[in-house]
């Protein structure tokens, strides 16, 4: 098992009798360590270690798909209880607290990808990011299942132009995806829920740059900080604060690893003063200097490990 797998694998490992709390697992590409592009593998590479059974939780900033090719079971999406059978894809946003029990000698292909590489080949005015911001269980057509095979044979080689090849082929799956989702009858078409944290996140977006403080987020929202705080916490595993520095820290990463800007202009971007004080905090949320980060996601982008 190689160095990602190993990080996901162990990421599985929580304490089996704690029920009380969703575990949020950090995998590749959470702190300084960015291993891969994205990373695929087979679904049953890693289920049979767990008896075919994942139980519930959820990534901060990782977005998920799974195709099954053969086999089947039920996926826990948010409390939801869906049927998996053969054919069909799962689509798992980033903080959506699921689950899987497969039927043992299911097969298939799970993707996982960083929304630093989504905010990159998804821009939001285009509208596929928002329909995909919905978890959903449905058919699978065969070009999708086409494109994923695809993408997990790329994984395993390390051809030149592995890197952009990985980006490209994520980005025509993305997009069958969220094709097939858009194309579901009203009845079975999934729905973005318009609560407090979705707004939260959305206003979030609008304005990470100014660095505004939670208090007046909370303000704009018409709710009490410590309210947007116990909701975000509840439902996220994160406090207000929290998604606000991750906002902004996954916009440094995504420009530490796909622009040229220099450390001081992205700090300048997103609304520092000091390019100090940026570099502090960004070692502080992810336990690398930006520096150190891009050169780690140079080696990555360039095809090594």
């Amino acid at each position: 098992m190689d160095r990602t797998g190993r990080n996901l694998h162990i990421s599985n490992m929580g304490k089996q009798s704690d029920l009380t709390t969703i575990q949020t697992y950090n995998l590749f590409g959470e702190t300084a360590e960015l291993p891969d592009v994205v990373h695929c593998e087979r679904i049953e590479t890693r289920s049979k270690l767990h008896n075919w059974e994942l139980k519930p939780h959820r990534h901060a900033r990782l977005h998920q798909v799974l195709v099954i090719q053969a086999g089947g079971g039920t996926a826990n999406l948010d409390g939801t209880i869906q049927e998996l059978e053969a054919q069909c894809f799962v689509n798992v946003p980033q903080g959506i607290v699921h689950g899987f029990d497969f039927v043992p000698g299911t097969e298939g292909w799970v993707l996982t990808i960083t929304n630093e590489l989504l905010d990159e080949l998804l821009p939001v005015g285009e509208g596929v990011r928002a329909v995909l911001a919905a978890p959903t269980v449905s058919l699978a057509s065969e070009e999708l299942s086409n494109a994923i095979s695809t993408l997990h044979h790329e994984y395993l080689d390390r051809g030149f132009g592995r890197a952009q090849i990985l980006r490209s082929l994520s980005g025509l799956l993305l997009g069958q995806i969220a094709r097939q989702m858009q194309v579901l009858s009203p009845r079975d078409a999934p729905r973005v829920s318009g609560g407090l944290v979705q707004r939260f996140e959305t206003l979030i977006d609008a304005e990470f740059r100014r660095q505004l403080k939670v208090a007046e987020y909370a303000k704009t929202l018409a709710v009490s900080p410590t309210h947007l705080n116990r909701v975000t916490k509840q439902e996220t595993g994160r406090s207000a604060s929290v998604l606000v520095r991750d906002r902004v820290l996954r916009e440094a990463r995504r420009k530490l690893i796909f622009t040229n800007l220099s450390v001081a202009e992205i700090a300048y971007e997103l609304g520092y003063s000091d390019p100090a004080h940026f570099s502090r905090v960004f070692a502080s949320g992810t336990g690398s200097s930006p520096r150190a980060f891009r050169q780690s996601a140079g080696q990555v982008q360039g095809g090594s490990r």
